[in-house]
């Protein structure tokens, strides 16, 4: 995989774990249903878990291109505050625009 495949596979994969948590009411995704609804601590437990996972996508393909460079905490401060603006469009939708029965 080139360079560029490898980086937008790491963005296209941070925007659906970022808003998977929003979408389903199944925990981890493939767990129970968590009843009738979610809680909002909870979905944000799954982003932050999420997040690790893509985190690690994203640390094995840079080992795969090459040496991998040391961060600090900028750097994932950075990440997790992109992470958070990437679930932006599931949170709208969960609490937002859908209508409640």
């Amino acid at each position: 995989m080139s360079q560029t495949g490898a980086v937008w596979l790491v963005i296209v994969a941070a925007l659906l774990a970022a808003n998977l948590p929003f979408i389903n009411e199944r925990w981890l995704i493939v767990g129970p249903r968590a009843g009738a609804r979610k809680p909002l601590g909870g979905r944000l437990a799954e982003m932050a878990l999420l997040y690790a996972v893509v985190g690690g996508l994203a640390l094995l393909l840079e080992r795969r291109a090459g040496q991998i460079s040391p961060q600090g905490w900028e750097f994932y401060a950075i990440t997790a505050t992109l992470f958070v603006t990437l679930a932006f469009p599931g949170f709208v939708y969960r609490y937002l625009l859908r209508r409640r029965d």
